[in-house]
């Protein structure tokens, strides 16, 4: 990211989709390592290692089916039927494009899209999505005791 000063951004997560401050630290200490070593960037710059977050944007085909079930917002580089932003219900995905139930203020209906004319995506803060993390922040905590 540019800037008066120029950031180098990460997001990441476990495999189990956590990712706590220690795990964050860890991976700047492994990354500034590596990139000390190979100097890939040759101006001045800040480290920034975090999670994504529980409302999360939605970058891969597979978040659209990892997700399915959760609330997301979508815009569109081309849209569809002359709309470029939708809210709503992720189904998943069937073969290339991302279907969506979208509630609008006159129906319900289901709209398909190719995932390749996403161009931003994020998941909406909901009371399921919160619990859904903090079950699994629970398991995860539970694994690491025993």
């Amino acid at each position: 990211m540019g800037g008066k000063r120029k950031t180098l951004q990460i997001l990441a997560e476990r495999p189990d989709g956590q990712m706590d401050v220690d795990d964050c630290a860890k991976l700047s200490r492994a990354v500034s390592e590596v990139l000390e070593a190979a100097d890939p960037i040759s101006e001045e710059y800040v480290l920034e290692v975090s999670s994504p977050g529980i409302d999360r944007p939605l970058t891969a085909a597979e978040d659209f089916l990892r997700f399915a079930g959760h609330e997301a917002r979508v815009e569109l580089a081309h849209g569809v039927e002359g709309r470029k932003r939708f809210k709503g219900l992720l189904i998943g995905l069937e073969g290339n494009d991302v279907v969506m139930d979208v509630t609008d203020a006159e129906e319900n209906r289901r709209v398909r899209f190719p995932f390749s004319d996403v161009n931003e995506a994020k998941l909406i803060l909901t009371d399921r999505l919160i619990q859904e993390s903090l079950k699994a922040r629970e398991k995860r905590e539970a694994k690491a005791s025993h």
